[in-house]
C-alpha cells in the first residue's frame, strides 16, 4: 500500500477538492480486492458478466472502472458505455486485469481509523439499499435506463465515501455536528467544514472523469423534474431515512412521493417498499 496522508484541514474551494480527488487513490472493499486476485489467477475462465457482478457490488470499484474507461477511451469510440458490464465488454478481459492490478482495500487504508472505517461502511450499506430501491422503482416504471438508475443510486454518495477514505477527521467533524443538531442541513455543515458541498464536488468529479453523460444527468439533483432523477433521489432518501428502522418521522412523506412517482396509492407504495427487502 502506498503512503497515505489524510487531509485534516479543508481545501480552498471546489477546484482544489476536485484536483485532489482526481489524483487520490480510490481504494476498494476488501472482498473486491480478494475476488479480483482470485479471478486474475483463473483469467481464462472468467467473462465480463462475472467481473461485472463483482465490480457492481462495490461502489468504489464501480467508480474506479467507469472513471478509468472514460479517461482511456479510444478516440474512435464516440458513444458512452453506461454500465460496468458494457464497459468491460468494450475493454476486454486481459486489458482489464492489466489496468487493475492488486488493489488497496479500505480496511488497509483506514486500519488506524476504525471509527472512519465504520462510517464508510455505513455509507456503503446505505448505497446498496438505495440502489436496490432505485432498481425496483425503475423496473416498476418500465424505465429502459433501469441499469443506469441502479448505478446512479449506488454512486449517489461517492463523494462522502471518498471523504471518509481521505479526510476522516473532516468526515467525523461533519457527523458530530449533525448528531449534535439533527435539524442542521447537510449542505450547511458541509460548506462550513469543507468549503464546498459534497453534491457539487460529486458533479465536478463526474465531469472531470468524463463519466457517461446519462449517468451524470440522472445523478444531478437539479434535474429533479425528470422521473429518472426523482427515481434515484427518492430511493436514496428512503434508504437514508430507514437506515435505523421503519419508524422515521419523514417516512410518510417519502411514501407519498414514491406513490406519486410509481402511480400507486400510498398504502400500496408502502407495501411495495417494505416487500423489496423482505
Amino acid at each position: 500500500m502506498p503512503d497515505h496522508t489524510a487531509l485534516t484541514e479543508p481545501l480552498r474551494d471546489l477546484a482544489a477538492w476536485t484536483a485532489y480527488f482526481q489524483r487520490a487513490e480510490l481504494p476498494v472493499l476488501a472482498q473486491t480486492a480478494e475476488a479480483l486476485e482470485a479471478m486474475r489467477a483463473n483469467e481464462d475462465a472468467v467473462d465480463a458478466n462475472q467481473i461485472g457482478e463483482m465490480v457492481s457490488a462495490d461502489p468504489l470499484m464501480t467508480l474506479k472502472v467507469l472513471a478509468h474507461a472514460a479517461t482511456h477511451r479510444h478516440a474512435r469510440v464516440v458513444t458512452d458505455t453506461e454500465t460496468v458490464t458494457a464497459t468491460l465488454v468494450l475493454m476486454g478481459i486481459t486489458p482489464f486485469f492489466r489496468a487493475f492490478g492488486a488493489q488497496t482495500s479500505v480496511d488497509e487504508l483506514l486500519a488506524s481509523e476504525p471509527e472512519a472505517l465504520a462510517g464508510l461502511q455505513g455509507v456503503i450499506r446505505r448505497a446498496h439499499r438505495g440502489a436496490t430501491f432505485a432498481l425496483a422503482f425503475a423496473v416498476h416504471r418500465m424505465d429502459p435506463d433501469a441499469a443506469v438508475i441502479h448505478e446512479a443510486a449506488l454512486l449517489h454518495d461517492f463523494a462522502e465515501m471518498l471523504l471518509w477514505c481521505h479526510a476522516p477527521v473532516l468526515a467525523l467533524r461533519i457527523r458530530a455536528a449533525q448528531l449534535a443538531d439533527p435539524a442542521l442541513r447537510s449542505c450547511d455543515i458541509q460548506r462550513q467544514v469543507l468549503n464546498v458541498e459534497l453534491a457539487d464536488l460529486q458533479q465536478s468529479l463526474m465531469k472531470a472523469w468524463h463519466l457517461p453523460e446519462l449517468l451524470v444527468r440522472i445523478s444531478d439533483e437539479r434535474h429533479a423534474d425528470q422521473a429518472s432523477v426523482r427515481n434515484v433521489l427518492l430511493a436514496v432518501r428512503l434508504a437514508r431515512h430507514t437506515a435505523r428502522g421503519w419508524d422515521n418521522a419523514a417516512l410518510p412523506d417519502d411514501v407519498d412521493d414514491i406513490a406519486a412517482l410509481l402511480n400507486l396509492s400510498p398504502a400500496s407504495a408502502l407495501q411495495m417498499v417494505r416487500s423489496i427487502e423482505s
